[in-house]
């Protein structure tokens, strides 16, 4: 087993521990109340084995302003994630999502799924994990909506772009966890029509020390350690790279999306990040 592999291991131990212990203080009552749902309807017991069927990371609100979900671990999501996102009302207000097809990529547990069928006429999500897709169809279930969720790798080669057709992508902190992101921003121009709403870790160039080639092209980046597949919040490979700023925004006007904006950067404790839209 690899280094990364079994500090990964380590570390999730860790978190299931201070998750164990955040459980048994962690109020079920008291916070502000969310969406109307089925969930709304259910007793306190019955909400409470709900949260501990599955190992959520992440929690929202009922109209009754009860927990929905758990925290991931120590400080980490805390409180009640907000529905929508407001990337997402942005992403709404810049495109006009009423009627179109959006294919959210890591869709985690569904809150950010959520978000997006307020607006979009169709939502396909997807996720390298299981456990996020059963996670992310239990929540929707609840709130009676029900998108398209699958289990995807994106970044394999033998795709079936076909299943990932639609007008906009919502692309919220997946790329930086990817060990070939070129590629998998190259191949957007297989499937996304219309544009795309991309967050994500970049590299600075001063700190971009190795490089890789793609089609003949060579390509700087940042080699960041990854966990793999048993740390919900890590890359299923042993590293990822974090591309720079200018040549995330080459790739996506290579695959057609001439219109790109940056919007925001921002500096965050991994590292800088930037949240752009690109367009057709």
């Amino acid at each position: 087993m690899s280094f990364s592999r079994v500090k990964g291991f380590i570390l999730g131990k860790i978190r299931k521990f201070q998750k164990i212990s955040l459980a048994k203080k962690l109020p079920l009552n008291g916070y502000k109340p969310g969406l109307k749902s089925y969930v709304d309807n259910l007793s306190d017991e019955d909400l409470s084995e709900l949260n501990g069927l599955l190992d959520w990371n992440s929690f929202i609100s009922d109209a009754n302003g009860r927990r929905f979900g758990m925290v991931a671990w120590g400080s980490k999501r805390i409180e009640p994630q907000e529905i929508p996102d407001k990337r997402i009302v942005a992403m709404h207000q810049r495109f006009n999502l009423n009627g179109q097809h959006v294919l959210e990529v890591g869709c985690f547990e569904g809150v950010h799924t959520l978000g997006l069928l307020q607006y979009a006429g169709k939502v396909t999500a997807v996720d390298s994990r299981m456990d996020h897709v059963v996670k992310t169809i239990v929540r929707c279930g609840m709130h009676e909506k029900s998108p398209a969720v699958f289990k995807c790798d994106v970044e394999l080669k033998s795709q079936d772009y076909s299943l990932l057709a639609c007008d906009f992508i919502h692309h919220v902190g997946v790329l930086y966890h990817l060990r070939d992101p070129i590629s998998h921003l190259l191949a957007l121009k297989h499937y996304v029509k219309k544009g795309v709403m991309l967050d994500t870790h970049y590299s600075l160039s001063e700190e971009a020390d190795s490089s890789y080639i793609v089609d003949g092209r060579e390509y700087s980046y940042k080699r960041y350690m990854e966990y793999g597949k048993k740390e919900s919040f890590s890359g299923m490979y042993d590293h990822s790279k974090w591309l720079l700023l200018d040549d995330i925004v080459a790739c996506l006007k290579q695959c057609g999306f001439d219109n790109v904006e940056i919007v925001e950067k921002r500096s965050e404790r991994n590292g800088p990040r930037v949240l752009l839209y690109a367009s057709t």
